[in-house]
């Protein structure tokens, strides 16, 4: 399985010379020129990396990170900025970046970074409760050997129960993890993902707590 970086980057010919640089270090690459389009590539894809610019149109690299981590997403991710400010420096790590080069930068030393992350991310990146597995790195849900067929949302919703094995998940939980906070989500919506789950995993390893939430059992 090929190791897939998404990089934003709205320098063109700047982001095109990167895309080159990582294709032959043998990792697949898709180039995106405005955050929109990040976000738009992240719920068709699963990236093992990203590589962020700050500063791009429509959604900044920062809002980007934001969005994608309050929506569960864990994927390792270095800033590749103009940004010399300590503040906004602050900010990138707070949001979940693991790390940051300043522009201009030696390519080889974006190599290294990226090396040496990816494997921290893969050996930190599995957890398990019972025969269910989290692969954070490469956004699936194992059982056994077998993959589930799993839409981002289910992902993102197994990923919670994983996450908090034999806790209770609210609703509430499920909501901030699945929803934006305009979206009106009602208790069927919600339902709906959890018997696509028991589909998958059983129906007895989701037990209903009753006015509750949920809770799954390893």
């Amino acid at each position: 399985m090929s190791t897939k970086i998404l990089l934003l980057e709205d320098d063109l010919l700047f982001g095109e010379s990167i895309a080159d640089l990582l294709e032959e270090e043998g990792f697949e690459v898709t180039l995106c020129r405005n955050g929109q389009e990040a976000l738009d590539e992240t719920f068709k894809n699963h990236f093992d990396l990203y590589l962020l610019d700050i500063n791009v149109p429509l959604i900044d690299g920062l809002s980007l990170l934001k969005e994608l981590r309050r929506a569960n997403d864990a994927t390792p991710t270095i800033y590749l900025t103009s940004h010399q400010e300590l503040d906004t420096l602050a900010a990138a790590f707070e949001l979940g970046a693991e790390d940051y080069l300043k522009k201009p930068f030696d390519t080889h030393e974006l190599i290294v970074r990226v090396h040496a992350l990816l494997r921290r991310s893969k050996s930190k990146s599995r957890r398990c409760a019972g025969d269910l597995c989290l692969d954070e790195l490469h956004k699936c849900v194992m059982m056994g050997d077998k993959e589930l067929p799993f839409t981002l949302k289910e992902y993102q919703l197994m990923a919670l129960f994983i996450q908090n094995v034999g806790e209770i998940v609210t609703k509430e939980m499920i909501m901030d993890a699945l929803w934006s906070p305009s979206e009106m989500i009602s208790d069927g919506a919600i339902r709906v993902y959890i018997n696509r789950l028991k589909q998958e995993i059983g129906s007895e390893r989701i037990v209903n707590i009753r006015g509750v939430g949920y809770r799954l059992v390893p």
